[in-house]
């Protein structure tokens, strides 16, 4: 790393409460280009970062953490909140296999209060740290920092109403920058850009101090206006929003002011009660680049800093979110009753050519899937087919809207679950590995996953034909195997599998990305003199109970394979059909993911870690089968004996 001469001296934040003005400016500039060479090198997250850089440096100057509890919201801002907590040796490994967290990651430092990945739970996990303060008689600060895209999210709001239940000693810093991962959506952002702004509020207190300037006694008068001036600002910002719910209210302010920042932020830390400090930022501020595309430099590959190029897409095979976004569209087009519904990730999910050729048809939602899912609900009661792009991992918190508003009402609605399975640098809390288990309990849900990207768009087409209750649709991040793209998509029948080789004494039964593996492993267990027989299940519900019983019955060991949580998965399935069906039970090995939480790393390095790359299947399977067919001999030699003795 290149050499920064202040920033080099620091190595916890304690050493930062000392430095007078202009040093902390100096550090900020040099965090600022920390962030931007290291990213550039590594990639991740940059925008969210560098426009936070004042904040993070006030913060850590007025704050004594980590006695004083800082709360990050999502993560995304917080990369130089670790490189000032003692991790800047380590910073260029973040989001590397074994490195540091992406996020704040309470395992990882005792600077990082609260660990997170997903939005607006800030607010609720400070107030939590502010009432156990109060309860054990402690003395310090709790402060959330939470972006404005944030409050599009409903535990935000729940938070807020409960902090002003209990009055309780505590400072939101509302991080206002326009943005989340897309341009944020809906009436509250609307509102705050409106007054941030500042065209109407900025003109007309100008034009009113001008104007009492130049009065008989306007001197006088200016004084008085003043005072009126918070009268004013409270009227025209969103402060009498945030008093509403029993905050005191401060700002806007220009986050890119450290002075500004630390002094107003030194003063509101010294009141008593809930208060709210609202800091205007910008997303990628000190980086050109990212100043004029700060969607685009959110989330980064490695990059020339000095040119702003990322590093060129795969010239393979295209990506399931690509041909999930593709295929939806083409659909769409045929037909009317179709809209695509996104929560805050119309990029992430691939509706963005959507949102552009059928905008009336596209709903962003913002960061709140509850709302998208039974918003979904309403429309598929009135006979529109609503198709809800969701990460696996973002699906979770809409977990009871998906049972009473739509399974239990078997309204026709289509769930899209991007990102199924290990994602990689994003780690445990990003990985889409719960949605087997978690789905497969309900009742009059159709779950299916894709084996490469061309049976992606059958199934959406499958999905979308369904007339008698919701379908989840999962597939993975990244790029398709490679299969020929049939040009127009056409439904499967539903809960039948498919015999993809026939073989004999050992079954693997792989769903979605499970039968790739399968198929894979197959080929080395070929090499050891064993042809097993390989299935696609392509339904986890329902199950195809004919062929699996049927193949079942006839093979002496069955292996299932999936990328997922394999307690309560795909795996469980099988067993329990063969528990329920079979009179006598083939020996069944369920590989998934065991019951532990997946760090982050690229898939192939998880995969091989969890035991799910071809050649650890290969070896368990090998290991499983000899070990069987080794105690079925001995068992066979005692016997035979048994038996000559007796003769």
């Amino acid at each position: 790393m290149s050499e920064r001469p202040l920033l080099s001296q620091i190595e916890s934040p304690d050493q930062i409460s000392g430095l007078s003005r202009a040093e902390l400016r100096t550090l900020a500039d040099e965090l600022r280009e920390e962030l931007i060479e290291v990213v550039s090198g590594v990639g991740g997250h940059l925008g969210a970062g560098l426009g936070v850089i004042e904040l993070t440096v006030a913060l850590h100057h007025v704050l004594d953490s980590p006695k004083d509890k800082i709360v990050w919201d999502v993560g995304h801002q917080a990369y130089g909140h670790k490189v000032l907590t003692g991790r800047r040796e380590q910073f260029p490994t973040i989001r590397q296999y074994r490195g540091l967290s992406g996020f704040p990651k309470r395992g990882e430092s005792v600077h990082d209060t609260f660990g997170v990945g997903h939005a607006s739970t800030a607010i609720s996990a400070a107030l939590g740290y502010a009432v156990a303060r109060d309860l054990r008689k402690e003395k310090h600060r709790v402060v959330a920092v939470v972006g404005d895209g944030a409050l599009t999210g409903g535990i935000a709001y729940e938070g807020l109403n409960n902090v002003s239940e209990t009055g309780t000693d505590m400072v939101v810093i509302l991080n206002d920058n326009e943005m989340s991962i897309s341009p944020n959506v809906g009436a509250v952002n609307r509102y705050l850009t409106e007054i941030t702004s500042g065209r109407l509020y900025n003109h007309f207190e100008a034009e009113l101090w001008d104007l009492l300037g130049k009065v008989p006694g306007g001197i006088k008068a200016r004084t008085l206006a003043a005072k009126a001036k918070e009268s004013l600002k409270t009227f025209m910002t969103p402060g009498h929003l945030f008093e509403a719910l029993g905050f005191r209210y401060f700002g806007p302010i220009d986050g890119h002011d450290l002075d500004l920042v630390i002094d107003t932020l030194q003063d509101v830390c010294r009141l008593k009660g809930p208060t709210l400090l609202h800091v205007v930022t910008e997303k990628g501020k000190g980086y050109s680049f990212a100043e004029q595309d700060n969607l685009k430099y959110h989330g980064v590959t490695k990059f020339d800093p000095d040119k702003g190029v990322q590093a060129g897409q795969s010239s393979g095979p295209p990506s399931y979110t690509s041909v999930f976004g593709n295929t939806v569209l083409k659909m769409a087009h045929q037909d009317r009753r179709i809209v695509a519904i996104t929560a805050a990730m119309p990029d992430g999910t691939g509706l963005v050519p959507f949102r552009e050729q059928l905008p009336d048809r596209f709903f962003d939602v913002g960061i709140a899937e509850q709302h998208a899912v039974t918003f979904a609900g309403g429309l598929a009661c009135r006979g529109m087919k609503p198709v809800v792009a969701i990460y696996s991992t973002f699906l979770q918190r809409a977990y009871d809207q998906v049972i009473h508003d739509i399974a239990l009402q078997k309204l026709n609605v289509v769930l899209a679950l991007d990102r199924a399975g290990l994602v990689g640098a994003d780690g445990p809390t990003h990985h889409g590995t719960f949605d087997l288990a978690y789905l497969r309990c309900i009742p009059d849900l159709v779950v299916m996953a894709p084996r490469d990207e061309d049976q992606l768009q059958h199934m959406l087409a499958t999905a979308l034909d369904y007339d008698e209750g919701p379908v989840a649709l999962r597939y993975p991040r990244g790029d398709g195997v490679g299969v020929p793209m049939a040009d127009q998509p056409t439904p499967m029948p539903i809960g039948v599998g498919e015999t993809l080789q026939d073989g004999e004494e050992i079954l693997l039964i792989g769903l979605g990305t499970g039968t790739i593996l399968a198929q894979r492993a197959a080929e080395l267990l070929s090499e050891e003199g064993l042809r097993p027989t390989v299935i696609d299940a392509k339904f986890l519900k329902p199950l195809d109970r004919e062929l699996l019983l049927q193949e079942g019955a006839r093979h002496d060991l069955v292996v299932t394979l999936e990328e997922g949580a394999v307690h309560g998965g795909f795996g469980s399935a099988v067993l329990e059909l063969f528990h329920a069906e079979l009179g006598s039970v083939p020996h069944v090995l369920t590989l998934g993911i065991e019951d532990h939480f997946v760090e982050h790393g690229s898939p192939d390095q998880l995969l091989a870690d969890v035991g799910l790359n071809p050649e650890a299947i290969c070896t368990r399977v090998l290991s499983t089968w000899r070990g069987r067919h080794n105690t079925v001999d001995l068992h066979d030699r005692r016997r035979r004996g048994v038996e000559g003795a007796e003769s």
